[in-house]
């Protein structure tokens, strides 16, 4: 089943003065799906239009041209949005509330009676960790608690569409943990389908599914993770390292096409193309080297491209911006 579904999905914006109003593209021609259960890495970087993606699901601005539909509904309908939950970058919260109290104001604006807010309320600050703080105010939670009890926001409607516009944004290692488990949950326990962009590729390639990359308002690709990064990623390298080599040696691993630098009393070795003939050529010709050198091998090990190596690839790629063009 298809939870989000566009096609030729386009937003332009007007900017500038009266005098000088041109027409802006934030988002060109988007066709794009999202299937239940899954969870989604929206990635592009700053201005590349996913903020303006998610706003048209949601209803929020209307499309210049193209259609969207989520969990089966015209985005232009209303009643989906109340199988949907949403929380922006840069969500706003009444910080003279405690955690209990912010909830439950969000839970009667749904209309639910005492007793199931009492419970959702529990039941969702056990969820992101937050029971011993429940009768904090928010002005004093850190960022990552307020992170989580954002995500305890979007979920008070039980819904079955979540979207996260960077939920990992300015955490530190520990807060972006319990973020990517929270998000994990979501799927593995509740089979939630979720959909969330950012900028840290490596929390992305360890809990997405599947990925979208958006480059100045154009979906470049969509793969899944576990079919992309090992088809393009692969062996990329393979790294020596060994006592120090003289210069002989050195200049024999060069012409082999080996990589050289020195740093005290070790060098390191970067041999390329690993996989192909020609890289597997160089790598037993290098390791020859080294064994006729009669040098110590002390370290060997490969190296794969991540998916932020290959994201920057993508960007660099891509056709260049027209300098007179911003993007949302």
């Amino acid at each position: 089943m298809l939870v989000v579904r566009t096609e030729n999905l386009t937003k332009d914006f007007r900017v500038g003065s009266l005098i000088r109003r041109r027409s802006v593209r934030a988002l060109d021609n988007l066709n794009l799906q999202i299937e239940k259960g899954e969870i989604f890495g929206y990635l592009g970087p700053n201005g590349a239009g996913k903020t303006t993606t998610f706003k048209l699901l949601l209803g929020l601005i209307s499309p210049t041209s193209g259609t969207a539909w989520v969990l089966g509904r015209n985005v232009r309908e209303v009643e989906f949005k109340r199988k949907v939950g949403f929380l922006p970058e840069q969500p706003y919260f009444y910080d003279y509330l405690t955690g209990r109290e912010f909830l439950d104001f969000y839970a009667q604006l749904f209309g639910f009676d005492k007793k199931t807010r009492k419970l959702k309320v529990r039941n969702l600050l056990e969820m992101v960790g937050l029971e011993e703080a429940a009768s904090t105010q928010l002005r004093r939670f850190s960022r990552g608690m307020l992170q989580r009890i954002g995500i305890a926001q979007t979920l008070i409607n039980d819904p079955e569409f979540v979207i996260l516009d960077e939920p990992l944004s300015g955490l530190d290692p520990i807060g972006r943990k319990e973020i990517r488990d929270i998000i994990s949950r979501l799927r593995d326990r509740e089979g939630r389908t979720v959909v969330f962009s950012s900028h840290i590729l490596s929390d992305v390639q360890e809990i997405c599914d599947r990925v979208g990359i958006l480059i100045r308002g154009k979906l470049q690709r969509v793969e899944r993770l576990d079919e992309f990064l090992p088809r393009e990623a692969g062996v990329e390298s393979v790294e020596i390292t060994v006592s120090r080599l003289d210069e002989a040696s050195k200049a024999a691993v060069q012409s082999l096409g080996g990589q050289v630098l020195s740093s005290g009393n070790r060098t390191v070795i970067e041999v390329h193309g690993i996989g192909s003939p020609a890289g597997e050529e160089a790598i037993a010709g290098v390791l020859a080297a080294i064994r006729e050198s009669g040098v110590k091998l002390v370290s060997m090990m490969s190296r794969t491209r991540t998916l932020e190596e290959l994201f920057v690839d993508l960007t660099a790629k891509a056709p260049k911006e027209d300098t007179r063009q911003q993007h949302f």
